[in-house]
């Protein structure tokens, strides 16, 4: 059998159709026709290496040929001064001092975790380290927001060819766990939510950080013509083959099957040496290029190195070193597997390069070299089996895909008062989105490298309570700090996907507010249905409108970000989910704040209005009431809001912190309380009914805890500010009571709440 095969594009439509089906490609009737459009003025049919390639290149998951008119239109068109280098790297790049740079990247790691869940989650996880890396940054934290249908679904409800969900809940958190553990690189914030649209395709998204030099800081294209080709890690295989093509079409019934060789097999201690040798390289000025292996592999990473730097390549084919026997040149060439980097190095370096891989025990390979046309070459064995222009191979098509409003249920609804308060909250504290997660939280090694100041869990020992945001400490000579949270709330985007896209940049901005973090820099990860169906196009141009609606106003703008679309399976479309990762900085670590309260006899502040606004709500969803209205945000109250605080924090005035969210005022309080068993007493002052006051889940509000002796000046501070506040009560006891207009709602001891909140998941997951 020969090893390499023509394939004749001037047929029929109908076989057209064949050949993309045939190879698997996934490529549309109108992309093949462009294709053999090209080849007719080329005179002669593609190779199938070449028609490979393409498929890898004119994906979804490479291109972005459905998101990225929107997304320019949008949202990436807004800048800020601290940004260094933003979205067409691998990682964004974000001035943290005059002399370092961070770097961040947000991906998801979907399709191939609802296949192989503990192998997916993991390779997502040596993903974002390889994004982060070849920008020369060292990782310091990873993030882990992931999604997932309820560990209690019955099983009658699981469609053919979906997995449970507490199957796959608990292999995607082993596999984030061994794999970060095992590379040495802490775990340090995320979200775990639960709602019954994950059941046929769980969202499984990983964000990295890492700390550079800027005089070290690497770019991911070639350096100039003669540049030397090195290719790095572990060897290549046929896991991970049209890996990126999977991920841009929907899961069915026979995928657990049919995908599976689609999903890359991680090797996290591979992954540490690589990483070592990479940067060591790097900081010796040994490399004018570098960039990892990720979705389509060597198809889409030497092509793009090399027409990012203005020049073409020549690669040889043959010298890939292998994990197995008699790949096909194809195989090779479009392979995804795992903890590989490529580097463009100078001649005279080449043998400096190669001996510190040595010395580090991993294997480097020249593969090619740069050239100075903008075509790439690949020669197998002698023959030349690619020869194609670069820059129709890379810019891959746009499309305007058009989309169909979807009728919402975002308005009022009506509904009684509870009768038992006591019960309400300790229901809504035992609701899988409330509860704890600490469950997965101390899977992790989230105190690894000793960088991490503020963990997140934060309080006694056996009473933590979860912080907004996690603080990383990236430099020993340095008090600066990093702080990182993820959100975005489900339950939000069903009902509305504008505001509850906008409410997860609020809720961003929120945690990291409560931490004494100012907000620097977000990455994004969208996740989103089939884009071929007008409604859910409009889901996701809806949330891209939201997102821009208040990132234009809050001098922090996206630097990184990912989309992942076609999250669909036999069991419908993943609610609409733009995941948002949020990174603040913090002058001095050591003035930072957490969320528990911290003495008896403290003041307690809410901060910012409540609203009548509780669609999406844990306490509906208790209720089993369906609609609402989907909390607004205001940018500007939102940013004034957020600089008297961290100002005030600065001055040392706030005690303790904790935005207000999924539970509303209710479940806040009693987050506060569980960190330290101090209890409170609060007075509801607003004009809403009580529950309304107590569950809504209005956006831009916090509770703190004030000295007495403060309050005068703390007060002055919000006011400069036109911000709102109210005294709520004060903090003390072992109960939580909350009133109203001479009624006592609510009586809890702190124990009996920490025992509903913190047994959730422990007693389904064991």
């Amino acid at each position: 059998m020969p090893d390499i095969f023509e394939i004749d594009l001037n047929v029929s439509e109908e076989r057209l159709k064949g050949i993309s089906e045939e190879t698997g490609t996934g490529l549309s009737l109108d992309e093949l026709k462009v294709i053999r459009d090209y080849f007719v003025k080329e005179g002669r049919n593609p190779k199938d290496i070449e028609l490979q390639a393409l498929g890898q290149a004119w994906s979804e998951h490479c291109c972005y040929k459905s998101s990225k008119y929107y997304l320019k239109r949008y949202l990436f068109n807004f800048d800020a001064p601290q940004n260094l280098f933003v979205i067409k790297e691998d990682a964004g790049l974000v001035e943290f001092d005059k002399d370092h740079a961070y770097a961040v990247a947000l991906e998801s790691h979907n399709h191939p975790s609802a296949i192989e869940p503990y192998g997916g989650a993991a390779t997502g996880i040596g993903g974002i380290l390889r994004d982060v890396v070849c920008m020369g940054a060292q990782p310091i934290a990873l993030v882990d927001p992931i999604f997932f249908a309820p560990p209690t679904t019955s099983s009658e409800l699981i469609p053919k060819g979906v997995k449970h969900p507490k199957y796959i809940f608990s292999g995607v958190v082993d596999g984030i766990r061994d794999y970060g553990n095992r590379v040495g690189i802490p775990t340090v914030s995320g979200m775990t939510a639960f709602h019954k649209g994950y059941l046929g395709n769980c969202l499984v998204n990983v964000g990295c950080v890492g700390i550079v030099k800027k005089k070290d800081i690497v770019y991911s294209r070639v350096g100039n013509v003669g540049d030397i080709y090195v290719l790095a890690g572990g060897g290549t295989g046929r896991d991970g083959i049209h890996g990126v093509t999977f991920a841009s079409k929907e899961l069915d019934d026979d995928s657990q099957v049919s995908s599976r060789s689609a999903v890359q097999v991680g090797d996290p201690i591979m992954k540490e040496p690589l990483i070592h040798a990479c940067l060591e390289a790097n900081e010796k000025k040994l490399l004018t290029g570098l960039k990892d292996l990720g979705g389509g592999g060597l198809s889409c990473v030497v092509g793009e190195m090399a027409l990012a730097g203005g020049y073409g390549a020549k690669v040889t084919l043959e010298n890939v070193h292998l994990k197995e026997k008699d790949l096909l040149p194809w195989e090779i060439w479009v392979s995804e597997s795992q903890e590989r980097m490529m580097m463009s190095v100078r001649e005279k370096d080449l043998n400096k390069v190669l001996k510190i891989f040595r010395k580090w025990d991993v294997p480097a390979v020249v593969i090619g070299k740069v050239i100075q046309e903008k075509r790439l070459l690949i020669e197998w064995h002698g023959e030349t089996i690619f020869d194609m222009d670069l820059e129709f191979l890379t810019e891959g098509p746009m499309y305007k895909r058009p989309f169909k409003k979807v009728s919402t249920r975002n308005e009022n609804v009506e509904f009684g008062e509870p009768e038992d308060y006591n019960g309400t909250l300790l229901s809504l504290l035992k609701d899988y989105n409330c509860a704890c997660d600490d469950w997965v939280v101390r899977q992790y090694d989230f105190e690894v490298r000793a960088r991490t100041f503020s963990p997140p869990l934060v309080g006694m020992e056996n009473c933590e309570t979860h912080a907004d945001a996690s603080i990383i400490k990236p430099l020993e000579d340095s008090e600066r700090g990093l702080a990182l949270t993820s959100d975005v709330n489900p339950h939000f985007m069903v009902l509305d996907p504008f505001w509850g896209a906008a409410s997860a940049v609020d809720e961003a901005v929120r945690n990291l507010v409560a931490v004494g973090a100012r907000p620097h820099s977000f990455a994004d990860c969208l996740n989103f249905g089939n884009p071929e169906k007008p409604e859910k196009m409009w889901e996701f141009v809806q949330a891209v409108q939201g997102l821009a609606h208040v990132i234009s106003k809050i001098g922090a703008t996206f630097v990184s970000g990912n989309v992942s679309l076609y999250n669909e399976g036999p069991a419908g479309a993943c609610p609409p989910t733009p995941t948002i990762m949020g990174i603040g900085l913090i002058d001095d670590v050591n003035k930072s704040v957490t969320t528990p309260f911290k003495g008896n006899g403290n003041l307690i502040y809410i901060i910012g209005n409540t609203k009548d606004e509780l669609g999406g709500s844990a306490y509906l969803r208790y209720r089993g009431i369906a609609g609402g209205i989907v909390p607004r945000v205001n940018p500007y109250e939102l940013s004034n809001a957020s600089f008297s605080l961290i100002e005030l924090m600065g001055k040392g005035m706030v005690i303790s912190c904790h935005d207000i969210s999924e539970g509303g005022i209710c479940c806040t309080l009693a987050e506060m309380c569980i960190g330290n068993e101090i209890g409170a007493a609060i007075t509801l002052k607003g004009k809403l009914r009580p529950d309304k006051e107590l569950f809504s889940e209005s956006n831009t509000r916090w509770i703190c805890e004030i000295d007495p002796n403060d309050r005068a000046e703390f007060e002055d501070g919000l006011r400069a500010h036109q911000v709102a506040f109210t005294i709520l009560g004060a903090t003390g006891g072992d109960r939580l009571r909350m009133a109203k207009d001479g009624k006592m709602l609510v009586d809890i001891e702190v124990k009996s709440m920490k025992e509903a909140w913190q047994r959730p998941l422990w007693d389904i997951m064991g």
